[in-house]
Protein backbone atom coordinates (compact mmCIF):
# COMPACT_ATOMS: atom_id res chain seq x y z
CA UNK A 1 0.00 0.00 0.00
CA UNK A 2 1.41 3.28 -1.04
CA UNK A 3 1.98 5.93 2.14
CA UNK A 4 -0.06 9.18 2.44
CA UNK A 5 1.66 12.14 1.63
CA UNK A 6 0.41 15.01 4.99
CA UNK A 7 1.47 17.22 5.95
CA UNK A 8 1.98 17.56 10.00
CA UNK A 9 2.39 21.12 11.58
CA UNK A 10 3.07 21.15 15.46
CA UNK A 11 5.92 23.38 17.74
CA UNK A 12 9.34 22.81 18.26
CA UNK A 13 9.38 20.93 21.17
CA UNK A 14 11.16 17.83 22.47
CA UNK A 15 8.00 15.42 22.76
CA UNK A 16 7.26 15.76 18.86
CA UNK A 17 10.89 16.33 17.79
CA UNK A 18 11.19 12.64 17.01
CA UNK A 19 8.41 13.02 14.70
CA UNK A 20 9.57 16.14 13.22
CA UNK A 21 13.54 14.02 12.11
CA UNK A 22 11.80 11.22 11.04
CA UNK A 23 13.06 9.16 14.01
CA UNK A 24 9.57 8.01 14.90
CA UNK A 25 7.01 7.25 11.72
CA UNK A 26 3.34 7.65 11.34
CA UNK A 27 2.76 4.05 9.92
CA UNK A 28 1.08 4.67 6.79
CA UNK A 29 2.34 8.13 6.33
CA UNK A 30 4.92 9.96 4.14
CA UNK A 31 4.78 12.83 6.53
CA UNK A 32 5.82 16.75 5.10
CA UNK A 33 6.47 18.57 8.26
CA UNK A 34 6.61 21.96 9.51
CA UNK A 35 7.53 23.48 13.28
CA UNK A 36 5.88 26.52 13.41
CA UNK A 37 4.67 29.28 16.09
CA UNK A 38 1.03 27.74 17.80
CA UNK A 39 -0.78 31.04 16.88
CA UNK A 40 0.18 30.16 13.28
CA UNK A 41 -1.05 27.08 13.17
CA UNK A 42 -3.99 27.50 14.99
CA UNK A 43 -4.73 30.68 12.73
CA UNK A 44 -4.35 28.92 9.29
CA UNK A 45 -6.02 25.96 10.53
CA UNK A 46 -9.06 27.52 12.02
CA UNK A 47 -9.45 29.56 8.98
CA UNK A 48 -8.55 27.84 6.24
CA UNK A 49 -7.89 23.95 7.40
CA UNK A 50 -4.27 24.31 6.02
CA UNK A 51 -2.88 21.12 7.47
CA UNK A 52 -3.77 17.21 7.02
CA UNK A 53 -2.10 16.73 10.74
CA UNK A 54 -1.69 19.62 13.13
CA UNK A 55 -1.45 20.71 16.95
CA UNK A 56 -5.02 22.52 17.49
CA UNK A 57 -6.14 24.77 20.50
CA UNK A 58 -8.45 23.07 23.07
CA UNK A 59 -10.33 26.11 23.31
CA UNK A 60 -11.05 26.54 19.87
CA UNK A 61 -11.24 23.30 18.48
CA UNK A 62 -13.80 23.13 21.48
CA UNK A 63 -15.64 25.83 20.07
CA UNK A 64 -16.15 24.48 16.25
CA UNK A 65 -16.81 21.12 18.24
CA UNK A 66 -19.96 22.31 19.69
CA UNK A 67 -20.80 24.06 16.64
CA UNK A 68 -20.66 20.73 14.87
CA UNK A 69 -18.31 22.70 11.97
CA UNK A 70 -14.86 21.36 13.35
CA UNK A 71 -12.58 20.28 10.24
CA UNK A 72 -10.34 18.25 12.39
CA UNK A 73 -11.21 14.92 14.42
CA UNK A 74 -9.21 15.06 18.29
CA UNK A 75 -6.53 13.11 18.99
CA UNK A 76 -5.56 12.95 23.07
CA UNK A 77 -2.07 13.75 22.53
CA UNK A 78 -1.40 16.76 24.46
CA UNK A 79 1.36 18.47 23.16
CA UNK A 80 0.90 21.99 25.50
CA UNK A 81 0.52 21.57 28.54
CA UNK A 82 0.74 24.46 31.47
CA UNK A 83 0.01 25.98 34.66
CA UNK A 84 -1.40 29.28 34.11
CA UNK A 85 -1.07 31.07 37.04
CA UNK A 86 1.81 32.33 35.55
CA UNK A 87 -0.63 34.03 32.70
CA UNK A 88 -2.14 36.80 34.67
CA UNK A 89 -0.39 40.24 35.46
CA UNK A 90 -1.36 42.87 36.99
CA UNK A 91 -0.77 46.83 37.82
CA UNK A 92 1.16 45.79 41.63
CA UNK A 93 0.13 49.26 42.67
CA UNK A 94 -3.55 48.27 42.63
CA UNK A 95 -4.44 45.01 42.12
CA UNK A 96 -2.74 43.02 45.41
CA UNK A 97 -5.12 40.49 45.58
CA UNK A 98 -7.88 38.07 43.01
CA UNK A 99 -10.92 39.62 44.87
CA UNK A 100 -9.50 43.29 43.54
CA UNK A 101 -9.99 42.33 40.30
CA UNK A 102 -13.62 42.82 40.29
CA UNK A 103 -14.60 45.90 38.27
CA UNK A 104 -11.69 46.11 36.56
CA UNK A 105 -10.18 46.23 33.21
CA UNK A 106 -8.17 43.09 31.67
CA UNK A 107 -6.41 42.75 28.73
CA UNK A 108 -7.27 39.28 26.63
CA UNK A 109 -5.53 39.09 22.94
CA UNK A 110 -8.35 36.77 22.17
CA UNK A 111 -11.10 36.04 24.85
CA UNK A 112 -11.66 32.22 23.99
CA UNK A 113 -7.76 31.22 24.27
CA UNK A 114 -7.38 28.40 26.04
CA UNK A 115 -4.75 29.72 28.32
CA UNK A 116 -7.41 32.21 29.41
CA UNK A 117 -10.22 29.81 29.79
CA UNK A 118 -8.03 27.95 32.43
CA UNK A 119 -7.10 31.40 34.08
CA UNK A 120 -10.83 32.52 34.30
CA UNK A 121 -11.06 29.25 35.74
CA UNK A 122 -8.95 29.16 38.75
CA UNK A 123 -9.94 32.77 39.74
CA UNK A 124 -13.30 31.52 39.62
CA UNK A 125 -12.81 28.16 41.79
CA UNK A 126 -10.57 29.35 44.04
CA UNK A 127 -11.26 33.13 44.40
CA UNK A 128 -14.90 33.40 43.71
CA UNK A 129 -14.17 36.08 41.29
CA UNK A 130 -16.38 35.45 38.02
CA UNK A 131 -15.66 36.28 33.91
CA UNK A 132 -18.58 38.77 34.72
CA UNK A 133 -17.04 40.56 37.68
CA UNK A 134 -14.30 41.80 34.72
CA UNK A 135 -14.17 44.38 32.16
CA UNK A 136 -12.41 42.62 29.50
CA UNK A 137 -10.02 44.07 26.88
CA UNK A 138 -9.24 42.81 23.65
CA UNK A 139 -6.23 44.16 21.52
CA UNK A 140 -2.94 42.05 20.59
CA UNK A 141 0.02 41.69 22.87
CA UNK A 142 2.27 43.26 20.08
CA UNK A 143 0.22 44.01 17.35
CA UNK A 144 -2.69 45.97 17.85
CA UNK A 145 -4.96 44.79 14.74
CA UNK A 146 -4.64 41.13 16.12
CA UNK A 147 -8.54 39.38 15.00
CA UNK A 148 -10.06 36.81 17.13
CA UNK A 149 -9.56 33.82 15.13
CA UNK A 150 -13.04 32.32 15.21
CA UNK A 151 -16.26 34.26 16.17
CA UNK A 152 -17.61 33.82 19.86
CA UNK A 153 -21.41 34.90 21.05
CA UNK A 154 -20.86 35.40 24.76
CA UNK A 155 -23.12 35.91 27.82
CA UNK A 156 -24.90 39.49 27.86
CA UNK A 157 -23.46 39.74 31.40
CA UNK A 158 -19.81 39.42 30.40
CA UNK A 159 -18.47 42.99 28.84
CA UNK A 160 -15.73 42.79 26.08
CA UNK A 161 -14.84 45.80 24.05
CA UNK A 162 -11.56 45.94 21.56
CA UNK A 163 -8.79 48.00 22.38
CA UNK A 164 -8.72 51.64 21.13
CA UNK A 165 -7.49 52.01 17.68
CA UNK A 166 -3.49 51.33 17.57
CA UNK A 167 -3.07 50.41 21.32
CA UNK A 168 -1.87 46.68 22.41
CA UNK A 169 -2.81 45.25 25.64
CA UNK A 170 1.19 45.80 26.39
CA UNK A 171 1.05 49.45 25.95
CA UNK A 172 -1.58 49.52 27.72
CA UNK A 173 -0.88 48.14 30.61
CA UNK A 174 2.22 49.76 31.03
CA UNK A 175 0.14 53.18 30.71
CA UNK A 176 -2.11 52.16 33.38
CA UNK A 177 -5.19 52.18 31.06
CA UNK A 178 -5.68 49.07 32.20
CA UNK A 179 -5.46 47.11 35.27
CA UNK A 180 -4.39 43.60 34.39
CA UNK A 181 -3.71 41.08 31.18
CA UNK A 182 -4.28 37.66 30.57
CA UNK A 183 -2.48 35.46 27.97
CA UNK A 184 -0.28 32.84 27.60
CA UNK A 185 2.77 35.24 26.33
CA UNK A 186 3.94 38.06 28.98
CA UNK A 187 3.13 41.48 28.01
CA UNK A 188 5.93 43.13 25.54
CA UNK A 189 7.04 45.90 27.93
CA UNK A 190 9.83 47.89 27.85
CA UNK A 191 12.54 46.98 30.75
CA UNK A 192 12.01 47.90 35.03
CA UNK A 193 8.17 49.09 33.68
CA UNK A 194 7.26 49.98 37.21
CA UNK A 195 3.95 48.42 38.99
CA UNK A 196 3.94 45.75 36.63
CA UNK A 197 3.99 42.29 37.81
CA UNK A 198 1.90 38.59 38.30
CA UNK A 199 -1.45 38.48 39.97
CA UNK A 200 0.48 35.38 42.04
CA UNK A 201 3.56 36.77 43.62
CA UNK A 202 5.14 32.71 43.76
CA UNK A 203 3.12 31.27 40.37
CA UNK A 204 4.96 28.05 40.76
CA UNK A 205 4.28 27.26 44.57
CA UNK A 206 0.35 28.28 43.80
CA UNK A 207 0.25 25.70 40.58
CA UNK A 208 1.87 23.25 42.94
CA UNK A 209 -0.96 23.84 45.68
CA UNK A 210 -3.62 23.77 42.55
CA UNK A 211 -2.43 20.35 41.26
CA UNK A 212 -2.02 18.94 44.97
CA UNK A 213 -5.81 20.31 45.55
CA UNK A 214 -6.92 18.94 42.26
CA UNK A 215 -4.90 16.48 40.45
CA UNK A 216 -5.38 18.83 37.16
CA UNK A 217 -2.10 19.63 35.39
CA UNK A 218 -4.36 21.89 32.34
CA UNK A 219 -4.52 20.97 28.50
CA UNK A 220 -3.92 23.64 26.48
CA UNK A 221 -3.33 21.96 22.77
CA UNK A 222 -4.28 18.39 21.49
CA UNK A 223 -3.72 17.37 17.97
CA UNK A 224 -5.82 17.18 15.09
CA UNK A 225 -6.43 15.02 11.88
CA UNK A 226 -8.59 16.34 8.90
CA UNK A 227 -11.66 15.21 9.61
CA UNK A 228 -12.88 13.93 5.73
CA UNK A 229 -8.95 11.81 5.67
CA UNK A 230 -9.99 10.25 9.18
CA UNK A 231 -13.20 9.41 7.16
CA UNK A 232 -11.55 7.79 4.38
CA UNK A 233 -8.98 5.90 6.59
CA UNK A 234 -10.44 4.97 9.92
CA UNK A 235 -6.74 3.67 10.94
CA UNK A 236 -5.43 7.18 10.62
CA UNK A 237 -6.17 8.99 14.33
CA UNK A 238 -4.92 5.62 16.13
CA UNK A 239 -1.70 5.82 13.85
CA UNK A 240 -1.25 9.49 14.98
CA UNK A 241 -1.27 8.76 18.54
CA UNK A 242 0.56 5.94 18.74
CA UNK A 243 3.10 7.95 16.66
CA UNK A 244 2.77 11.29 19.17
CA UNK A 245 3.05 8.40 22.38
CA UNK A 246 6.29 7.43 20.64
CA UNK A 247 7.85 10.77 20.68
CA UNK A 248 6.88 11.46 23.62
CA UNK A 249 8.82 8.64 25.12
CA UNK A 250 11.77 9.48 23.33
CA UNK A 251 11.72 13.15 24.77
CA UNK A 252 11.48 11.27 28.22
CA UNK A 253 14.09 8.85 27.96
CA UNK A 254 16.58 11.39 26.60
CA UNK A 255 15.60 13.71 29.73
CA UNK A 256 16.36 11.06 32.35
CA UNK A 257 19.81 10.55 30.90
CA UNK A 258 21.72 12.75 32.99
CA UNK A 259 25.18 12.15 32.13
CA UNK A 260 24.49 15.07 29.74
CA UNK A 261 21.98 16.97 30.01
CA UNK A 262 19.58 17.55 26.62
CA UNK A 263 18.22 21.27 27.72
CA UNK A 264 20.01 24.22 27.66
CA UNK A 265 19.23 24.95 31.57
CA UNK A 266 20.85 23.81 35.25
CA UNK A 267 18.68 21.58 37.55
CA UNK A 268 16.79 19.92 35.30
CA UNK A 269 17.60 16.70 37.30
CA UNK A 270 16.33 18.32 40.06
CA UNK A 271 13.31 19.51 38.82
CA UNK A 272 12.43 16.24 36.77
CA UNK A 273 12.12 15.01 40.14
CA UNK A 274 10.03 17.06 41.83
CA UNK A 275 7.78 16.80 39.11
CA UNK A 276 7.42 13.13 39.70
CA UNK A 277 7.29 13.50 43.30
CA UNK A 278 4.45 15.27 42.90
CA UNK A 279 2.52 14.54 39.62
CA UNK A 280 3.92 11.03 39.31
CA UNK A 281 5.86 9.09 36.83
CA UNK A 282 3.59 9.80 34.38
CA UNK A 283 3.17 13.30 34.57
CA UNK A 284 2.59 14.63 31.22
CA UNK A 285 0.06 11.55 30.39
CA UNK A 286 -1.48 11.18 26.75
CA UNK A 287 -4.88 9.43 26.04
CA UNK A 288 -8.41 10.16 26.88
CA UNK A 289 -8.97 7.76 29.98
CA UNK A 290 -5.98 8.95 31.58
CA UNK A 291 -7.32 13.06 31.24
CA UNK A 292 -10.83 12.47 31.72
CA UNK A 293 -11.13 14.86 35.05
CA UNK A 294 -9.00 17.41 33.37
CA UNK A 295 -11.15 17.69 30.47
CA UNK A 296 -14.51 17.92 32.03
CA UNK A 297 -12.93 20.17 34.37
CA UNK A 298 -12.38 22.54 31.26
CA UNK A 299 -15.26 21.57 29.22
CA UNK A 300 -17.70 23.03 32.06
CA UNK A 301 -15.51 25.80 32.53
CA UNK A 302 -15.70 26.72 28.39
CA UNK A 303 -19.76 25.96 28.23
CA UNK A 304 -20.11 28.26 31.40
CA UNK A 305 -18.05 30.76 30.42
CA UNK A 306 -19.99 31.03 27.04
CA UNK A 307 -17.80 29.77 24.30
CA UNK A 308 -19.02 26.74 23.65
CA UNK A 309 -23.30 26.40 22.86
CA UNK A 310 -23.66 23.73 24.72
CA UNK A 311 -21.99 21.08 26.63
CA UNK A 312 -19.05 18.72 25.11
CA UNK A 313 -18.51 15.22 26.40
CA UNK A 314 -15.07 13.89 26.57
CA UNK A 315 -15.94 10.94 24.04
CA UNK A 316 -16.80 13.28 21.24
CA UNK A 317 -13.98 15.34 21.24
CA UNK A 318 -11.77 12.08 20.19
CA UNK A 319 -11.70 9.46 17.17
CA UNK A 320 -13.15 6.63 18.21
CA UNK A 321 -9.71 4.78 17.00
CA UNK A 322 -7.90 6.59 19.93
CA UNK A 323 -10.19 5.87 22.64
CA UNK A 324 -7.99 3.15 24.01
CA UNK A 325 -4.59 2.36 23.13
CA UNK A 326 -2.59 -1.43 21.50
CA UNK A 327 -1.44 -2.47 24.56
CA UNK A 328 1.33 -6.37 24.76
Amino acid sequence: MAKLNLSVAVGPYDRTRALVDGSVQIDGVKPTCMTLSPEEIFFRAFRHAEFDICELSLSSFTVKTAQGACPYVGVPAFVSRAFRHTSIYVRTDRIKKPADLKGKKVGVPEYQLTANVWARAILEDDHGVKPSDIHWVRGGIEDADRPEKISIKLPPDVKLEDAPKGKSISALLAEGAIDGFMAPRPPSLPKNTPHVGWLFADPVAAAKDYFARTGIFPIMHLVGVRRSLAEQHRWLPGAVFKAFAQSKKVALDLLNDTSATKVTLPFVEERLAEARALMGEDFWSYGMAENRKTLETFLRHHHAQGLSSRLVTVAEMFHPGTHEAFKL
